[in-house]
């Protein structure tokens, strides 16, 4: 992923959405749920909760990507030969390609239970395994429609008059812009000269050019310099 686009642009499992694949080598069964989890201890959450349900299973690996840089990365071998699970399996998580040819997947858990089929698989079968298992995870969940781009905007707000603030909603609306609301006051503004004004959130992409344009359009609308105030970031998720 370009660096430009770090940290403003990357892909998630859907909400509650939990992706359950099985294969068998050699007899070894090898279960892997693949889950959505921000934060670190949902992805913490998931290991425990496998753990209890499949507690015959002699090896219960994990890989979690965790930011929207895929800052927060770890894998376990959970008893495994050291590097034979969890590092194939985080390997797989980082460079799974999602869209448009990126490899940004976050905010993820992957969990492979293992249960031992009497037959050694070697280091090479193990890390081949591990890794197998998860990018199957990963296409069934690409298959299926469970991963959604996410987006990073700038939540802006401004006042604008109550006569006027219908026709900058449509043109901003028009322009590409997100209107996330209108809110109503009868509060007297500073800002213009009239009992009765408006607040419209607004939120761009979070670049300096996106906030520059807004600005220009918004000072051809209003005849002057807006009064913007900065809201923050929020998400916004879009299906691929």
């Amino acid at each position: 992923m370009s660096p430009s686009l770090a940290g403003r642009l990357s892909t998630v499992l859907t909400e509650d959405a939990e992706v359950v694949v099985e294969l068998e080598r050699r007899k070894s069964r090898f279960l892997t749920v693949l889950r959505r989890t921000p934060t670190l201890e949902d992805a913490q959450a998931l290991v425990d909760r496998l753990r209890r349900e499949h507690h015959t299973a002699r090896h219960h690996c994990s890989a979690w990507v965790i930011g929207p840089s895929q800052e927060l990365r770890r894998g376990n071998d959970d008893g495994e030969p050291s590097g034979t699970a969890g590092a194939p399996m985080l390997e797989a998580l980082t460079h799974a390609t999602t869209m448009d040819g990126r490899q940004d997947l976050t905010d993820v858990t992957a969990v492979v239970v293992r249960w031992f089929g009497g037959t050694l698989l070697g280091a090479g079968g193990l890390v081949s395994a591990y890794s197998d298992s998860v990018v199957a995870a990963v296409e069934q969940a690409h298959a299926h429609g469970l991963l959604r781009r996410r987006r990073r905007l700038r939540q802006v707000s401004l006042p604008a008059p109550v006569a006027v603030v219908g026709r900058w909603e449509n043109e901003l609306r028009a322009a590409g812009v997100t209107v996330m609301s209108t809110e109503y006051s009868t509060e007297y503004s500073t800002e213009y000269s009239t009992d009765a004004t408006a607040r419209l959130s607004l939120a761009v992409d979070d670049t300096a050019q996106d906030r520059e344009d807004l600005e220009a359009r918004l000072a051809q609308l209003s005849s002057g310099r807006p009064c913007l105030q900065e809201d923050g970031h929020i998400w916004v998720e879009q299906r691929p």
